[in-house]
C-alpha cells in the first residue's frame, strides 16, 4: 500500500511541475532581450569580411506575426545601433506562436544604405518552449552595402579563397587581370 501512495505522489509531483513549467512559459511577464549589430558591406559581397564596418546610428525594427495569418502580433520602436553598430531590444511575453524577425529601417550612411538581399532580416525565437533558457537572444548582423567596393576588396576576398572577381555569367571583371 505504501509503495502505490509513492507511486501516487510522484506521478502527482511530475503532472504538477508540467503544469508549472506551462504556466511560467506562458508568462506575459516574460521578457526577452534581442541583439544584434549592424555593418556596412565594403565590398559589396553580401557577407561580411574583414574590412566591413559597424553602422552607428542606423535603424532596426523587430515585428513578430501570427504564425497561421502572417498578421502583424506585435512590434518594436525603431532602435538605433552604437557606435559599435550594436542594438538591444526589449521584447516582453512570449512569442512561441509567432514568426519574429528584426529589420532593418534605416542607415545614417549616403555610402552605404542599400540593404543586402540576404541579410536585411534576421528571424529570433522569442519562446523559452523551444528548450533554450536565459533571457538573451542574439540576431545574425545586418547589412546594407556601398555604394561602390573598395579597392582592396580583390585582396581581402583573394584572402578568402574567392581568387577571381567574376560578373554573374563567369566573365572577369574589368579592370582585375588573371595574368601573373
Amino acid at each position: 500500500m505504501a509503495k502505490v501512495q509513492q507511486i501516487t505522489l510522484v506521478s502527482l509531483a511530475i503532472c504538477l511541475s508540467t503544469l508549472l513549467g506551462f504556466a511560467a512559459a506562458a508568462n506575459p511577464e516574460e521578457k526577452f532581450i534581442v541583439e544584434g549589430r549592424v555593418y556596412c558591406d565594403t565590398c559589396r559581397v553580401e557577407f561580411e569580411t574583414k574590412i566591413s564596418k559597424p553602422i552607428k546610428g542606423a535603424s532596426v525594427k523587430l515585428e513578430c506575426r501570427n504564425i497561421t495569418n502572417e498578421k502583424i502580433v506585435s512590434h518594436s520602436q525603431d532602435v538605433v545601433t552604437d557606435e559599435a553598430g550594436g542594438y538591444k531590444i526589449e521584447v516582453k511575453g512570449d512569442h512561441e506562436d509567432e514568426i519574429c524577425e528584426v529589420s532593418l529601417v534605416k542607415s545614417p550612411r549616403a555610402d552605404c544604405n542599400e540593404p543586402t538581399e540576404v541579410w536585411r532580416k534576421a528571424r529570433v525565437v522569442l519562446t523559452k518552449a523551444d528548450g533554450v533558457s536565459g533571457i538573451y537572444r542574439f540576431a545574425n548582423n545586418l547589412g546594407y552595402m556601398k555604394k561602390e567596393a573598395l579597392p582592396e576588396c580583390k585582396k581581402v576576398l583573394t584572402e578568402m579563397g574567392y581568387f577571381e572577381l567574376q560578373d554573374e555569367i563567369g566573365e572577369e571583371v574589368e579592370g582585375h587581370s588573371t595574368a601573373p
